[in-house]
C-alpha cells in the first residue's frame, strides 16, 4: 500500500508538469492517469516489484522492462517512444558514464564482430522482408522530393550513391556490408559495373546470391561472406552503407586505412553511416544507446561527424563531399515503424515475443532520435589524400543528372 501511495503522489506531480497521454494500470486494478485527455499509451504493471522501472525511468530500464515482460505496454510505437522519452527526460538520470567507458574498450575482433552481425541480421530473411521495401534495403532512404513511397526512395538512395561516386561501366566496385545485395545489383544492371559485395551475415549472403542468379548477373556480381579486414585487391569505387557503426570508434583510422589500401589511384569511396550528435562520441542520452547495445546492435558505436572526418584523414583519405540526411532517416524509420505495425500479426509468426517487442520500440525509437537530433546520418565522399586535384569535379552537378 505504501508503494502505491508513493506512486500515486508521483503520478499526480508528474501529471501536473507533463500532461502525458499515459495510463498506468496496477496489478490490483487501480488506474493512474497522467492527463485528462484519453490515454494513447497504457502501461500495465503486473506485480509490485515492477514499480521500480517507473520511479526512476530511463529509456534503457523502460525498454528492458517491456522486452523482458516485466511490464506490458500498449499503444502505437511512436506514442510509446514519445511518452518514454518524456518520462526519462524528466525523471531519469541522463547519460551513463560507465556505459560510455565500457563501450570504448570493446575489442572488435573478427569473431566478436561476426557474432554481433549474426545476432542482428540472421533472425530470418522473412522477418526483414515483412516490413522492409520489396528491394530489402535496410538503410536510410533518399526522399528527393519528399513525397516518394519507401520503395521509390530506396532506389533513389542507391542511385544517389552511385552517381555521387561517379560510377562508370566496367569499373570494379566493392560494397562493404552489402546487405541483401540491392546496391551491387543496381550498380551492375544500370551502371555496368563489376561488383563485389561482402557481408558477415550468412542469411544475407544466401539471399543476395540467389538474387544475383535470378538476375543473371553471376558474371558481374560476386557476393562474399567476408570481413572487410580480409579483402584484397584494387577497386575503382568503394561504398560502405550502414556498416561502419559496427567498426568501433577506436578502430576507425584502421578501417579507413583499409579502404585507402583497397582504393585504386584516382578512385572514389563513399561512407554512408549513422553518427552521434555528441561531440565526445558518447552514447545517446537517457539510456537509449544502452538499450540498443544490449538488445539490437551488440558492440555498436557511433562517432561524431568531426571524429569521422578526422579518422578518414588519419586513414589517408581526403573528404570531398558531405551531405546530412538526418531528415531522410527520420522519415525512413517512421515508414519502417508503420510497416512493422501494419504487419504485426505476420511478424509475430516469424519470431518470438521478445524479439518482436525489441523491434517494436527500436524502429520508433530511431525515428524519434533522428527527428530530435540525437543521432544523424551523413554520406561522405572521399578519395586518396594528396592526389592531383584535377581528379576532383569542379561542381556537384554530376550528382543530380
Amino acid at each position: 500500500m505504501f508503494e502505491q501511495m508513493k506512486l500515486g503522489a508521483w503520478s499526480t506531480g508528474l501529471g501536473d508538469k507533463l500532461k502525458l497521454p499515459l495510463r498506468v494500470e496496477l496489478w490490483d486494478g487501480e488506474r493512474l492517469d497522467f492527463s485528462t485527455d484519453p490515454a494513447r499509451v497504457t502501461i500495465r504493471v503486473p506485480h509490485r516489484s515492477a514499480l521500480r522501472y517507473l520511479r526512476s525511468p530511463s529509456l534503457y530500464s523502460l525498454g528492458k522492462a517491456y522486452v523482458e515482460g516485466a511490464i506490458d505496454v500498449s499503444g502505437r510505437a511512436a506514442d510509446i517512444i514519445s511518452v518514454g522519452n518524456a518520462l526519462a527526460e524528466h525523471l531519469g538520470k541522463g547519460r551513463s558514464r560507465l556505459a560510455d567507458a565500457l563501450r570504448r574498450h570493446v575489442p572488435h575482433s573478427r569473431a566478436l564482430d561476426a557474432e554481433a552481425i549474426r545476432y542482428h541480421y540472421d533472425v530470418s530473411n522473412a522477418f526483414y522482408a515483412a516490413w522492409l521495401d520489396p528491394g530489402m534495403v535496410y538503410s536510410c532512404a533518399y526522399f528527393e522530393d519528399g513525397d516518394e513511397d519507401l520503395a521509390t526512395a530506396q532506389q533513389k538512395k542507391i542511385d544517389h550513391i552511385l552517381r555521387k561516386i561517379n560510377l562508370r561501366p566496367g569499373q570494379r566496385l566493392l560494397d562493404i556490408g552489402c546487405g541483401w545485395g540491392a546496391l551491387v545489383l543496381r550498380a551492375a544492371q544500370q551502371f555496368g559495373a563489376r561488383c563485389v559485395g561482402i557481408t558477415l551475415s550468412e542469411n544475407q549472403a544466401l539471399l543476395a546470391r540467389e538474387r544475383v542468379e535470378r538476375a543473371g548477373l553471376q558474371g558481374q556480381v560476386e557476393i562474399r561472406l567476408q570481413d572487410y579486414r580480409d579483402v584484397q585487391g584494387q577497386f575503382e569505387r568503394i561504398t560502405s552503407v550502414g556498416m561502419f557503426e559496427h567498426v568501433g570508434v577506436q578502430h576507425l583510422p584502421a578501417y579507413f586505412s583499409q579502404i585507402n589500401s583497397l582504393l585504386a589511384d584516382g578512385g572514389v569511396a563513399m561512407n554512408h553511416g549513422i553518427t552521434t550528435t555528441n561531440a565526445d562520441n558518447r552514447a545517446t542520452a537517457y539510456g537509449g544507446g544502452d538499450f540498443i547495445d544490449q538488445y539490437v546492435f551488440p558492440h555498436g558505436e557511433l562517432a561524431h561527424l568531426a571524429t569521422v572526418v578526422r579518422t578518414m584523414q588519419e586513414g589517408g583519405l581526403e573528404v570531398r563531399d558531405v551531405e546530412n540526411l538526418r531528415r531522410h532517416y527520420a522519415r525512413t524509420c517512421a515508414a519502417w515503424t508503420d510497416s512493422f505495425e501494419a504487419n504485426a500479426e505476420k511478424i509475430r509468426t516469424l519470431t518470438d515475443e521478445k524479439r518482436f517487442r525489441i523491434w517494436h520500440v527500436y524502429l520508433a525509437g530511431c525515428a524519434y532520435a533522428f527527428a530530435h537530433d540525437r543521432i544523424s546520418l551523413y554520406q561522405i565522399v572521399c578519395g586518396k589524400a594528396g592526389q592531383d586535384p584535377a581528379q576532383i569535379p569542379w561542381s556537384r552537378r554530376y550528382m543530380y543528372l
